[in-house]
């Protein structure tokens, strides 16, 4: 049975009380190792297929097709984890996508055509473990109602930032340097070790919504069935559109300068700008609530995504680069700092996984369409999708801004007054 906030009572919040949670080192490090994969994934077929068909076109309808089904089945993994518990999701469902990673890959060296590669992508992706929700809930089940959680939601922002920079890198460099199929071959067997060993720590996972409802608990409800979800599920998406805007658009820009060799290092530091900012509101001591935070973070991202699009050189898009990273990272936290509020403990992990689909749905579609309007009217253009993305998720969390507003606070708790989540400086 997961240990509960009396694990840190007493405790001054902070990045080392956070980690000195009773058995948190423990699904934290096989955690990290098995969260690497979820990078690797699409990069990774993106490479092996484009090497073997030598079409970019090809490899990225793969990509894409493996991206979008990891994300529509991410909800799914995340509720049978919160009804069965985390094992029993984990342990089969690593073992499915090695063997159908070890399929796709083996289609593509030898030549498959088109429709065989997609339909071995859709099991591929969709069998992607949700490790990083999963981690979440475990935080969530043990610092449940603790000053802890938006330390929490804020490492785990980080964790993941550092997951897109480091995993992406990794299978590019085993692509490249050792052999086309080497990034996938290493996404299936981190998925499948660190998967098992992170599925092995049942001492903090929740426990499942089945066993509850069996002790005279109360029963199991849909994440989705609670509004506030479906909100921060639409500013997911929005914030996923400038990943994946800004991921086309960069590569794009840096090859019409001709340097192509510098998107790296402009994606890079769009990424830093997140991490910098997710370090520093996990150690800042807020005042207002989460939906206050929030409702002040998004409207400053989408100011942020605005003058991209007119950066004509390089240090002025590593700037307004680096603007939006520091931007992202505040909106992100105080979206999963807000499922612990809005959610029962019995529907957090599916809770955590629509906000994880969300992000990536968005990104798959701002790559998308940003790539149609950089091929037909230049780099530059692609830029306008992280502001029309945003700006549209942000009409829906003013018009609905009321669904965020826990049961039993009060609208002026809600506003921040009298309200305090104190979250020091370690």
């Amino acid at each position: 049975m997961a240990a509960t906030v009396n694990d840190t009572d007493g405790a001054r919040a902070g990045y080392g009380s956070l980690l000195r949670t009773r058995g948190a080192l423990s699904f934290l490090l096989p955690g990290f190792l098995a969260r690497q994969p979820f990078a690797m994934l699409t990069i990774g077929i993106l490479l092996l297929v484009n090497d073997t068909t030598g079409s970019y076109g090809t490899a990225g309808t793969v990509s894409a097709t493996a991206g979008v089904a990891m994300a529509l089945f991410a909800p799914l993994s995340g509720k049978l984890a919160d009804r069965f518990g985390q094992a029993a999701v984990l342990i089969p469902g690593v073992v499915v996508h090695a063997a159908t990673i070890s399929l796709l890959t083996a289609l593509a060296l030898s030549h498959a055509p088109l429709w065989a590669l997609l339909a071995a992508a859709v099991p591929a992706g969709a069998s992607t473990p949700q490790i990083g929700p999963m981690v979440r809930a475990r935080w969530a089940a043990k610092l449940d109602g603790s000053p802890l959680m938006p330390t929490a939601a804020a490492f785990e922002s980080v964790t993941d930032e550092f997951t897109f920079v480091i995993g992406p890198v990794l299978a590019t460099a085993l692509c490249t340097g050792v052999h086309p199929a080497a990034g996938l071959i290493a996404e299936a067997a981190l998925t499948l070790i660190g998967g098992l060993v992170f599925a092995s720590q049942r001492r903090t996972q929740p426990v499942p919504a089945g066993r509850t409802a069996a002790d005279g608990g109360a029963e199991s409800v849909s994440a989705l069935s609670v509004p506030g979800v479906r909100v921060l599920a639409i500013t997911m998406l929005g914030i996923g559109t400038v990943f994946g805007g800004m991921q086309v658009s960069m590569t794009a820009f840096t090859k019409e300068l001709g340097e192509p060799g510098l998107n790296g290092l402009m994606y890079g530091t769009f990424a830093a700008g997140n991490m910098i900012a997710g370090i520093v509101c996990g150690a800042v001591a807020w005042k207002s609530s989460a939906q206050r935070r929030l409702l002040t973070a998004y409207p400053l991202l989408v100011l942020a995504t605005t003058p991209l699009w007119a950066a004509h050189a390089l240090p002025l898009l590593g700037a307004a680069g680096l603007l939006v990273g520091l931007c992202i990272a505040p909106s992100l936290i105080t979206g999963y700092t807000l499922v612990e509020k809005l959610v029962p403990a019995s529907a957090r992990t599916e809770a955590f996984t629509w906000l994880t689909g969300a992000v990536g749905l968005g990104q798959a579609a701002g790559a998308t369409v940003g790539g149609r309007l950089i091929d037909a009217h230049g780099a530059s253009t692609g830029f306008l999708v992280p502001l029309g993305g945003t700006a549209l998720a942000l009409v829906v969390l003013l018009g609905l801004r009321k669904a965020l507003t826990p049961k039993g606070e009060s609208v002026v708790a809600a506003r921040g007054v009298g309200h305090r989540e104190p979250v020091s400086v370690d």
